[in-house]
């Protein structure tokens, strides 16, 4: 299909709104895991720390669903402008973009406010074998929550991959 000027400047922002989201997305856990949470840890105690972070997290998540309405956007846009010709967004990407999607909603929505609760209750407690009965469960929720940031950050990246072989892909077919 034979786009027309407007139409592949479109395509152009899109890519690089989707890119720039991406980055944000995958880049932003990279550096709280490997730089914010060690910092706060290695200067707060554990339940300033903790407080802190859930208010890390939360802005985090914000941001992460900013993402996904830009990709999201972007992939409508892409889908539109090459509608019928069904090379707009692979299926290998769709898979990918809704599975993380999947992901974010269910840490952002269910997984990373019932962790909160329990850190919460967690700190709340005076009696010590109360407290360690609300540590594990706070424990057990966070390494699930854990897990799935991680989880994403690979399906992030392999976002990120499925597009850049697609781009590769186009520029080998058109030289």
């Amino acid at each position: 299909m034979d786009l027309g000027r407007a139409p592949r400047r479109g395509l152009l922002v899109c890519h690089t709104l989707e890119l720039v989201a991406l980055a944000i997305w995958t880049g932003g856990l990279v550096v709280i895991m490997a730089a914010v949470i060690p910092a706060v840890f290695n200067s707060f105690g554990m339940e300033p720390g903790g407080r802190f972070l859930t208010r890390v997290f939360d802005g985090y998540n914000r941001v992460v669903a900013a993402a996904i309405l830009v990709l999201v956007s972007a992939a409508a846009w892409r889908m539109w402008v090459h509608r019928g010709s069904g090379s707009a967004v692979s299926r290998p990407e769709l898979a990918l973009l809704l599975v993380m999607i999947m992901v974010a909603a269910a840490i952002g929505l269910v997984l990373g406010p019932e962790s909160m609760r329990l850190q919460e209750q967690a700190f709340a407690t005076q009696d010590e074998a109360a407290k360690k009965a609300a540590l594990d469960a706070f424990f057990r929720t966070h390494a699930v929550v854990r897990g799935l940031y991680v989880f994403n950050l690979g399906l992030g990246i392999a976002l990120l991959a499925v597009k850049l072989q697609q781009w590769m892909r186009k520029e080998v077919s058109t030289t």
